[in-house]
């Protein structure tokens, strides 16, 4: 039977974070979801981590959900959000942490290993580019930056606002049927929490501040130094991903000498949820230290 998930409100770095947590092992799992996700995009994962003997956290980010939203652009600038993981990590009183994110948290994550923040057993990202190689895309393919017009739209004031959060919030939802290619993933029922998040009053100012704050403050910002990664590193990507091409995540091994990387064919930017059992097995086998399998043997 699977570890029940339950909900508790961790205070940290001065805010409250909502937070699902899953087990209680004597490791420490934090899970840090994407744009336009919650803690709910990790529904598939914290049963598992917590069988393999963690103690998993998965909170909403700051301006998700019912953790604290704290207005203005600059409360959402990458120092606030990586101070937010440290917070997390230090509530928890953990001396070594397997950081898992996706796509926005997953940002955060790159940004947080390698300010070497806190001690890191292990780092997964998923569907996100290390910033620097994020910053050779967006200056030398046209490729990418088209999949990024969205970012540009994100920095006029209101509109964006209004156009996600209209018709019920139907944007939201169709960000996740319309870029899944196995659309059976995303029922109603399976989209309804990320909607719900969207129509909280200032919650989707507070989720485009994310991307405000990071236009304001440049993709350097974001990888400091030489960009390096110490900690041992998985990088799981869904090919069809609409938002960022494949080739963003060429070059990793540049920054983050101990990395694996496994491409998921057939699957979009949403990799842990519309493929949870290809990416439980990859984890599992990563943790495990043994050859972590391709996609095909997977399948």
């Amino acid at each position: 039977m699977a570890a029940p998930i339950r909900t508790e409100v961790i205070d940290a770095n001065g805010l409250v974070f909502e937070t699902d947590i899953c087990g209680d092992g004597p490791k420490f799992a934090l899970l840090l979801h994407g744009f336009p996700e919650t803690k709910h995009s990790w529904r598939h994962q914290l049963p598992m981590l917590a069988e393999l003997g963690y103690t998993v956290w998965a909170p909403n980010l700051r301006g998700y959900g019912q953790s604290s939203r704290p207005e203005g652009i600059a409360n959402y600038h990458i120092d606030k959000l990586t101070a937010d993981v440290a917070g997390l990590i230090d509530a928890k009183g953990a001396s070594e942490t397997l950081l898992i994110a996706h796509d926005w948290g997953g940002l955060i994550a790159w940004t947080f290993a390698i300010k070497n923040l806190r001690p890191l057993s292990a780092l997964i990202e998923m569907n996100i580019p290390h910033p620097a190689c994020m910053n050779r895309e967006l200056r030398g393919s046209w490729s990418q930056r088209l999949k990024s017009w969205y970012a540009l739209f994100f920095q006029i004031p209101s509109l964006p606002e209004w156009a996600l959060t209209r018709n019920g919030a139907a944007a939201i939802r169709r960000a996740f049927t319309d870029m899944a290619v196995d659309k059976s993933r995303f029922t109603d029922s399976d989209t309804q929490p990320f909607v719900e998040n969207a129509l909280r009053p200032g919650g989707m100012t507070a989720m485009l501040n994310y991307y405000r704050a990071a236009f304001r403050a440049g993709i350097e910002a974001y990888s400091p130094g030489d960009g390096r990664v110490a900690a041992r590193t998985l990088l799981i990507w869904g090919e069809n991903d609409t938002a960022l091409g494949k080739p963003a995540s060429y070059g990793t091994h540049n920054y983050v000498p101990d990395v694996t990387i496994r491409y998921l064919p057939g699957v979009s930017h949403w990799v842990q949820q519309e493929a949870p059992e290809t990416v439980n097995a990859m984890i599992k086998a990563f943790l495990a230290g043994v050859p972590v399998p391709e996609a095909s043997a997977l399948r």
